[in-house]
């Protein structure tokens, strides 16, 4: 039988990544997934930042150490819910969860009020969801996607974030003042209970449109049973895992250097600038992140290779980070930090997920939160403590500060450069599912 002429919609994806006939409603469907989870958690991080506003800098430290604890605790759990729940009904059930929480902070809302305690609660539940929804969504993607088909679409299918980070507060600009920050608790939790129909559409057009020789097939009946904490031991075991780890541990070390240094910046401008100089970032971030994303990010993978989709951002921030040490000026610092932020969600993001496919099933599960949550936010501790101790006690100012942020990125650009090199060395789609390699030894 012919293939039928593409569509107007086909041809548009076509330009854009890339897509084939048979990934088309499998695509726009991830892409749409991402929109609404992102969409959802931007919702609520205005909540949560408002918060914030009301507490000491020690207060806010403080949270943030809970946040890291809560996460490691988050992370132990879910390994003991992997054990436990069909691998089918275990995205949903994640975000059938947090939807429920948040709905459960509403109605403690309705009766303690602004209750301090009931908000670093949140507070905290919120950084944890930042990271956990995410981690959980590219886990899922992993599974759906091959590693071919992750090269072309993992970048579109990304820039469904983007255009969920610029609906979210959209929406809560409309409707904060109107009904209160309290209903955009329901709203955000309404939002995550839509994802699940989109799942389950998800794994069905996996079976039936994503054929076996286009994408893995995971037994209906699948539950990866084992100890719940051997996500660390899997991580800890594996050259490949670590790398991954050590990636995004330098990742958070150029933010914390780029954030703190913007911050102490800013300190001279009124409060009204300050909200401009951020709001003009946001701006500029996630429109250059859906430009890249869409068009971009899918050539780059499949055309020049991920050790350079993972070095070419890092390699571009060491440049401007040597340029900042000559040169110390804000509006230099704001356009490091476009690029750096727009360069992780339209690249190095979905580069290090693309990884993710060189793995077998119980690693994406397992070990794979372990180092999108646990080091993640470990990174984000240790490396604002460490920024804190060069500048307060070492008492190192920018220039120096930028010439080991360069150094920093030199490693990461190098970091990524192995990472690629090693996923591309052995074709694994071709091998069954939890087939053991050296990329695991």
């Amino acid at each position: 039988m012919a293939e039928p002429s593409p569509g107007l919609i086909q041809r548009a994806l076509n330009a854009a990544c890339e897509v084939r006939p048979p990934e088309l409603r499998a695509t726009l469907a991830s892409f749409s997934l991402v929109l609404v989870l992102m969409g959802a958690y931007y919702i609520l991080r205005p909540v949560r930042d408002a918060m914030a506003s009301d507490w000491s800098d020690a207060r806010v430290s403080l949270l943030w150490s809970l946040t890291f604890l809560l996460s490691l605790a988050a992370v132990s759990l879910y390994g003991a819910a992997i054990s436990r729940i069909h691998l089918r009904h275990l995205v949903p059930a994640v975000y059938a969860f947090f939807a429920g929480s948040f709905a459960l902070f509403w109605l403690t809302s309705q009766h303690l009020g602004g209750s301090d305690l009931v908000n670093q609660a949140f507070y905290v539940w919120i950084s944890v969801f930042s990271l956990f929804h995410i981690s959980v969504f590219w886990t899922f993607m992993a599974d759906i996607w091959r590693k071919p088909q992750a090269t072309r679409l993992f970048g579109f299918i990304g820039a469904g974030a983007s255009v969920g980070a610029m609906l979210g507060p959209g929406l809560t600009t409309l409707l904060a003042v109107r009904l209160g920050p309290e209903a955009l608790l329901l709203l955000g939790a309404t939002l995550l209970l839509a994802t699940l129909p989109l799942v389950y559409w998800l794994q069905y057009l996996k079976d039936r449109e994503l054929t076996a020789d286009t994408a893995p097939q995971t037994p209906p009946a699948d539950i990866l049973a084992g100890n719940p904490l051997a996500g660390f031991s899997l991580f800890l075991r594996s050259r490949y895992l670590l790398g991954i780890a050590l990636f995004i541990f330098l990742y958070t070390a150029i933010s914390s250097f780029v954030y703190f240094e913007l911050k102490n910046l800013l300190e001279a401008h009124d409060m009204a600038a300050r909200t401009r100089i951020w709001a003009i970032m946001d701006l500029a971030v996630n429109s250059l992140t859906l430009l890249v994303a869409t068009f971009a990010t899918g050539r780059i993978a499949t055309r020049l290779g991920l050790p350079f989709t993972l070095a070419c951002v890092p390699v571009f921030l060491a440049a401007g980070l040597l340029v900042l040490a000559a040169l110390p000026l804000l509006s230099l610092v704001v356009l490091i930090q476009i690029v750096r932020r727009a360069g992780n969600y339209a690249i190095s993001r979905p580069g290090r997920e693309m990884l993710f496919t060189a793995v077998d099933t119980e690693t994406r599960y397992r070990a794979k939160p372990v180092i999108d949550i646990v080091v993640y936010r470990g990174g984000d501790m240790l490396n604002a403590w460490l920024f804190t101790g060069l500048t307060q006690i070492a008492g190192l100012g920018m220039g120096a500060m930028a010439g080991i942020g360069a150094g920093i990125a030199g490693l990461w650009a190098l970091t990524g450069i192995w990472l690629g090199r090693r996923f591309h060395q052995d074709n694994l789609e071709s091998r069954p599912e939890g087939y053991n390699t050296e990329l695991n030894s």
